[in-house]
Protein backbone atom coordinates (compact mmCIF):
# COMPACT_ATOMS: atom_id res chain seq x y z
CA UNK A 1 0.00 0.00 0.00
CA UNK A 2 1.47 2.96 -1.10
CA UNK A 3 1.78 6.69 1.14
CA UNK A 4 -0.87 7.91 -1.41
CA UNK A 5 -3.07 5.63 0.32
CA UNK A 6 -2.41 5.76 3.55
CA UNK A 7 -2.65 9.16 4.03
CA UNK A 8 -6.52 9.18 4.90
CA UNK A 9 -7.27 13.01 4.83
CA UNK A 10 -7.67 12.37 1.36
CA UNK A 11 -10.55 9.69 1.43
CA UNK A 12 -14.27 10.77 2.60
CA UNK A 13 -16.67 8.37 4.07
CA UNK A 14 -20.38 8.93 3.08
CA UNK A 15 -22.72 7.10 5.59
CA UNK A 16 -26.69 7.47 4.58
CA UNK A 17 -28.20 7.45 7.96
CA UNK A 18 -32.16 6.96 8.57
CA UNK A 19 -33.18 5.87 11.83
CA UNK A 20 -30.22 4.21 12.73
CA UNK A 21 -29.30 5.75 16.02
CA UNK A 22 -29.23 2.07 17.55
CA UNK A 23 -25.94 1.77 15.48
CA UNK A 24 -24.35 5.17 14.00
CA UNK A 25 -22.95 5.78 17.38
CA UNK A 26 -20.89 2.79 17.14
CA UNK A 27 -19.53 2.61 14.04
CA UNK A 28 -18.45 6.21 13.97
CA UNK A 29 -16.41 6.00 17.24
CA UNK A 30 -14.90 2.54 15.01
CA UNK A 31 -13.92 5.24 12.17
CA UNK A 32 -12.59 8.15 14.38
CA UNK A 33 -10.28 5.50 16.23
CA UNK A 34 -9.31 3.78 12.81
CA UNK A 35 -9.23 6.65 10.38
CA UNK A 36 -8.36 9.89 12.47
CA UNK A 37 -8.15 11.95 9.77
CA UNK A 38 -10.36 10.92 7.13
CA UNK A 39 -13.20 12.99 6.14
CA UNK A 40 -16.45 11.66 8.01
CA UNK A 41 -19.71 12.63 6.60
CA UNK A 42 -23.42 11.27 7.73
CA UNK A 43 -26.82 11.91 5.40
CA UNK A 44 -29.57 12.04 7.80
CA UNK A 45 -31.95 11.06 5.71
CA UNK A 46 -35.24 12.51 7.52
CA UNK A 47 -34.50 10.28 10.98
CA UNK A 48 -37.12 10.97 13.22
CA UNK A 49 -35.10 9.43 16.08
CA UNK A 50 -31.78 10.47 17.11
CA UNK A 51 -29.46 10.08 14.64
CA UNK A 52 -28.60 13.35 14.13
CA UNK A 53 -27.06 14.16 17.50
CA UNK A 54 -25.68 11.12 17.82
CA UNK A 55 -23.84 12.06 15.08
CA UNK A 56 -22.88 15.23 16.16
CA UNK A 57 -21.70 13.94 18.76
CA UNK A 58 -19.27 12.01 17.32
CA UNK A 59 -17.63 15.27 15.63
CA UNK A 60 -18.73 13.67 12.01
CA UNK A 61 -20.34 16.11 9.22
CA UNK A 62 -23.76 15.99 8.91
CA UNK A 63 -26.33 16.56 6.12
CA UNK A 64 -29.52 16.49 7.24
CA UNK A 65 -32.61 16.17 4.83
CA UNK A 66 -35.53 17.55 5.92
CA UNK A 67 -37.62 14.34 4.95
CA UNK A 68 -36.71 11.17 3.85
CA UNK A 69 -35.33 11.30 0.22
CA UNK A 70 -33.73 8.41 -0.54
CA UNK A 71 -30.84 6.49 -0.31
CA UNK A 72 -29.40 7.55 -3.43
CA UNK A 73 -29.91 11.33 -2.53
CA UNK A 74 -28.63 10.80 0.60
CA UNK A 75 -25.43 9.25 -1.13
CA UNK A 76 -25.24 11.94 -3.76
CA UNK A 77 -25.53 14.78 -1.15
CA UNK A 78 -23.03 12.95 0.67
CA UNK A 79 -20.65 12.85 -2.87
CA UNK A 80 -21.08 16.35 -3.49
CA UNK A 81 -19.78 17.72 0.03
CA UNK A 82 -16.80 15.58 -0.34
CA UNK A 83 -13.44 16.49 -0.36
CA UNK A 84 -11.36 13.60 -0.38
CA UNK A 85 -9.82 12.08 -3.68
CA UNK A 86 -11.17 8.71 -2.87
CA UNK A 87 -15.11 7.88 -1.55
CA UNK A 88 -15.99 5.62 0.44
CA UNK A 89 -19.74 4.32 0.87
CA UNK A 90 -20.90 2.41 3.92
CA UNK A 91 -24.25 1.67 5.39
CA UNK A 92 -25.16 3.11 9.12
CA UNK A 93 -26.86 -0.27 9.98
CA UNK A 94 -23.57 -2.17 11.05
CA UNK A 95 -23.60 -4.09 8.25
CA UNK A 96 -19.98 -2.95 6.65
CA UNK A 97 -17.17 -3.48 8.77
CA UNK A 98 -14.57 -0.96 8.91
CA UNK A 99 -11.63 -3.25 9.21
CA UNK A 100 -12.63 -4.03 5.00
CA UNK A 101 -11.74 -0.37 4.30
CA UNK A 102 -7.88 -0.67 4.13
CA UNK A 103 -8.29 -4.06 1.61
CA UNK A 104 -10.55 -1.81 -0.91
CA UNK A 105 -8.40 1.46 -0.65
CA UNK A 106 -5.45 -1.26 -1.21
CA UNK A 107 -7.02 -2.54 -4.37
CA UNK A 108 -7.90 1.31 -5.11
CA UNK A 109 -3.95 1.09 -5.08
CA UNK A 110 -3.47 -1.14 -7.87
CA UNK A 111 -5.30 0.71 -10.30
CA UNK A 112 -8.99 0.26 -9.76
CA UNK A 113 -11.36 3.21 -9.97
CA UNK A 114 -13.81 1.27 -8.08
CA UNK A 115 -13.50 -1.62 -5.71
CA UNK A 116 -16.88 -3.22 -4.24
CA UNK A 117 -17.07 -4.96 -1.73
CA UNK A 118 -19.07 -8.04 -2.29
CA UNK A 119 -21.40 -10.34 -0.02
CA UNK A 120 -20.73 -13.97 0.02
CA UNK A 121 -24.14 -15.91 0.24
CA UNK A 122 -23.40 -16.20 3.99
CA UNK A 123 -23.88 -13.01 4.33
CA UNK A 124 -27.01 -12.36 2.32
CA UNK A 125 -30.10 -11.48 4.54
CA UNK A 126 -32.29 -14.69 4.14
CA UNK A 127 -32.01 -17.03 0.94
CA UNK A 128 -34.66 -15.48 -0.90
CA UNK A 129 -32.68 -12.16 -0.75
CA UNK A 130 -29.26 -13.87 -1.57
CA UNK A 131 -30.81 -15.46 -4.90
CA UNK A 132 -32.62 -12.46 -5.94
CA UNK A 133 -28.99 -10.75 -6.02
CA UNK A 134 -27.72 -13.52 -7.22
CA UNK A 135 -30.18 -12.93 -10.73
CA UNK A 136 -29.55 -9.44 -11.17
CA UNK A 137 -25.82 -9.84 -10.57
CA UNK A 138 -26.37 -12.76 -13.43
CA UNK A 139 -28.41 -10.30 -15.85
CA UNK A 140 -26.38 -7.55 -16.00
CA UNK A 141 -22.93 -9.69 -15.84
CA UNK A 142 -25.03 -10.88 -19.46
CA UNK A 143 -24.95 -7.15 -20.34
CA UNK A 144 -22.22 -5.78 -19.26
CA UNK A 145 -19.97 -8.95 -20.60
CA UNK A 146 -18.12 -9.09 -17.55
CA UNK A 147 -18.34 -11.24 -14.18
CA UNK A 148 -20.39 -8.47 -11.12
CA UNK A 149 -20.09 -10.64 -8.11
CA UNK A 150 -22.61 -7.88 -6.74
CA UNK A 151 -24.95 -4.99 -7.87
CA UNK A 152 -26.12 -4.21 -5.30
CA UNK A 153 -23.32 -3.61 -2.57
CA UNK A 154 -23.28 -0.26 -0.89
CA UNK A 155 -19.95 -1.17 0.48
CA UNK A 156 -17.12 0.35 -2.16
CA UNK A 157 -14.27 2.74 -2.35
CA UNK A 158 -14.90 5.15 -5.64
CA UNK A 159 -12.86 7.72 -7.57
CA UNK A 160 -14.61 10.72 -6.11
CA UNK A 161 -14.16 12.91 -9.28
CA UNK A 162 -15.68 10.28 -11.60
CA UNK A 163 -18.22 9.13 -9.21
CA UNK A 164 -19.46 12.78 -9.66
CA UNK A 165 -19.51 12.72 -13.15
CA UNK A 166 -22.46 10.62 -12.70
CA UNK A 167 -24.51 11.71 -10.23
CA UNK A 168 -26.63 13.09 -12.74
CA UNK A 169 -27.51 9.26 -13.96
CA UNK A 170 -28.09 7.74 -10.05
CA UNK A 171 -31.63 7.79 -9.05
CA UNK A 172 -32.55 8.79 -5.34
CA UNK A 173 -33.75 5.22 -4.56
CA UNK A 174 -31.35 2.41 -3.02
CA UNK A 175 -30.52 1.07 -7.02
CA UNK A 176 -27.79 4.11 -6.97
CA UNK A 177 -24.62 1.02 -6.57
CA UNK A 178 -26.70 -0.47 -9.85
CA UNK A 179 -26.35 2.17 -11.72
CA UNK A 180 -22.93 3.39 -10.99
CA UNK A 181 -21.55 0.17 -11.44
CA UNK A 182 -22.88 -0.44 -14.78
CA UNK A 183 -21.86 3.43 -15.29
CA UNK A 184 -18.47 3.03 -14.61
CA UNK A 185 -18.16 -0.42 -17.01
CA UNK A 186 -19.91 1.48 -19.80
CA UNK A 187 -17.06 4.19 -19.33
CA UNK A 188 -14.10 1.59 -19.65
CA UNK A 189 -13.16 2.01 -15.85
CA UNK A 190 -11.55 -0.89 -13.97
CA UNK A 191 -13.56 -2.33 -11.38
CA UNK A 192 -12.64 -4.93 -9.17
CA UNK A 193 -14.32 -6.59 -6.28
CA UNK A 194 -13.06 -8.36 -2.70
CA UNK A 195 -15.15 -10.87 -1.01
CA UNK A 196 -16.54 -9.39 2.36
CA UNK A 197 -18.38 -10.59 5.29
CA UNK A 198 -21.82 -8.28 5.90
CA UNK A 199 -22.93 -8.73 9.29
CA UNK A 200 -26.61 -8.82 10.87
CA UNK A 201 -28.17 -5.30 10.37
CA UNK A 202 -28.91 -3.13 13.89
CA UNK A 203 -32.60 -2.49 13.55
CA UNK A 204 -35.23 -2.91 10.84
CA UNK A 205 -34.62 -3.09 6.79
CA UNK A 206 -36.03 -0.77 4.79
CA UNK A 207 -35.74 -2.56 1.94
CA UNK A 208 -39.12 -4.47 0.89
CA UNK A 209 -38.15 -7.40 -0.77
CA UNK A 210 -41.27 -7.57 -3.20
CA UNK A 211 -41.90 -3.89 -3.94
CA UNK A 212 -37.68 -3.07 -4.23
CA UNK A 213 -37.14 -6.64 -5.83
CA UNK A 214 -39.95 -5.41 -8.47
CA UNK A 215 -38.17 -2.26 -8.90
CA UNK A 216 -34.72 -3.29 -9.20
CA UNK A 217 -35.74 -5.64 -11.74
CA UNK A 218 -37.01 -2.63 -14.00
CA UNK A 219 -34.17 -1.02 -13.14
CA UNK A 220 -31.28 -3.69 -14.52
CA UNK A 221 -33.52 -3.36 -17.78
CA UNK A 222 -33.60 0.59 -17.65
CA UNK A 223 -29.72 0.40 -17.26
CA UNK A 224 -29.11 -2.07 -19.65
CA UNK A 225 -30.96 0.13 -22.43
CA UNK A 226 -28.76 3.28 -20.64
CA UNK A 227 -25.54 0.95 -20.82
CA UNK A 228 -25.61 -1.01 -24.00
CA UNK A 229 -29.12 -0.29 -25.58
CA UNK A 230 -28.46 -2.99 -28.86
CA UNK A 231 -28.14 -5.69 -26.39
CA UNK A 232 -32.00 -5.11 -25.47
CA UNK A 233 -33.09 -4.20 -28.58
CA UNK A 234 -31.48 -6.53 -30.66
CA UNK A 235 -32.86 -9.96 -29.16
CA UNK A 236 -36.09 -8.33 -29.26
CA UNK A 237 -35.93 -7.04 -33.04
CA UNK A 238 -34.32 -10.42 -33.63
CA UNK A 239 -37.04 -12.71 -32.01
CA UNK A 240 -40.28 -10.64 -33.65
CA UNK A 241 -38.38 -10.63 -37.01
CA UNK A 242 -38.40 -14.20 -37.13
CA UNK A 243 -41.80 -14.61 -36.04
CA UNK A 244 -42.86 -12.68 -38.76
CA UNK A 245 -40.82 -14.27 -42.03
CA UNK A 246 -41.65 -18.09 -40.60
CA UNK A 247 -45.33 -16.89 -40.30
CA UNK A 248 -45.02 -15.57 -43.36
CA UNK A 249 -43.91 -19.13 -44.56
CA UNK A 250 -46.91 -21.07 -42.80
CA UNK A 251 -49.41 -18.78 -44.25
CA UNK A 252 -47.64 -18.72 -48.32
CA UNK A 253 -47.43 -22.84 -48.23
CA UNK A 254 -51.33 -22.91 -46.52
CA UNK A 255 -53.15 -20.03 -48.34
CA UNK A 256 -50.75 -18.97 -50.64
CA UNK A 257 -50.60 -15.16 -49.47
CA UNK A 258 -48.59 -12.55 -47.46
CA UNK A 259 -50.63 -11.56 -44.44
CA UNK A 260 -51.19 -8.03 -42.71
CA UNK A 261 -49.50 -9.62 -39.40
CA UNK A 262 -46.63 -11.07 -41.17
CA UNK A 263 -46.69 -7.60 -42.10
CA UNK A 264 -47.11 -6.04 -39.06
CA UNK A 265 -44.60 -8.19 -37.44
CA UNK A 266 -41.48 -7.61 -39.88
CA UNK A 267 -42.65 -3.62 -39.80
CA UNK A 268 -42.43 -3.95 -35.58
CA UNK A 269 -39.03 -5.71 -35.37
CA UNK A 270 -37.04 -2.65 -38.07
CA UNK A 271 -38.82 -0.29 -35.93
CA UNK A 272 -37.49 -1.86 -32.88
CA UNK A 273 -33.69 -2.50 -34.48
CA UNK A 274 -33.66 1.01 -35.78
CA UNK A 275 -34.56 2.95 -31.57
CA UNK A 276 -31.99 0.89 -30.73
CA UNK A 277 -29.42 2.17 -33.53
CA UNK A 278 -30.79 5.38 -32.42
CA UNK A 279 -30.59 4.78 -28.54
CA UNK A 280 -27.20 3.27 -28.94
CA UNK A 281 -25.94 6.95 -30.45
CA UNK A 282 -27.22 8.53 -27.79
CA UNK A 283 -25.77 6.81 -24.89
CA UNK A 284 -22.30 6.98 -26.70
CA UNK A 285 -22.70 11.07 -26.59
CA UNK A 286 -24.04 10.85 -22.77
CA UNK A 287 -21.48 8.88 -22.18
CA UNK A 288 -18.94 10.78 -23.54
CA UNK A 289 -20.17 14.12 -22.31
CA UNK A 290 -19.74 12.35 -18.88
CA UNK A 291 -16.09 11.38 -19.07
CA UNK A 292 -15.39 15.06 -20.59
Amino acid sequence: MTNTIRDYSKISIVIPAKNEASSIGELLKKLKQKFHDAEVIVINDGSTDNTANIVLENNAKLISHPYSMGNGAAIKAGARAATGDILITMDADGQHDPEEIPKLLKKMDEGFEMVVGARSSQSQAGKRRWLGNAFYNYIASLIVGKKIKDLTSGFRAVNTKKFKSFIHLLPNGFSYPTTITMAFFRSGYPVDYISIEAKKRVGQSHLRLLKDGLRFLIIIFKIGTLYSPLKIFTPISALLFSIGVSYYGYTYFSIGRFTNMSALLLIVSMIIFMIGLVSEQITVLLYKSSRD
